[in-house]
């Protein structure tokens, strides 16, 4: 399932991060790799705030959705 679709508070594994190449860079730049760790704090207007490799990264809706849990 897309992260958009996590829980708040549950932790997840990243399964897989799609997109195009510029997308996947960008995303894995910032801790989003198969296998990692994380986990929703909050959304806000379907724009997610996560906890990844001890950071709290803030990602748009479109990018969550690429983000596969």
């Amino acid at each position: 399932m897309p992260l958009t679709l996590a829980n708040l508070g549950e932790e997840n594994m990243i399964k897989k991060v799609g997109g195009n190449p510029e997308t996947r860079k960008f995303l894995e730049n910032l801790g989003f790799v198969a296998g990692s760790s994380v986990t929703v704090v909050n959304t806000m207007g379907g724009n997610v705030i996560v906890n990844i490799k001890d950071s709290r990264v803030a990602v748009s809706k479109e990018m969550a959705a690429k983000i596969m849990v």
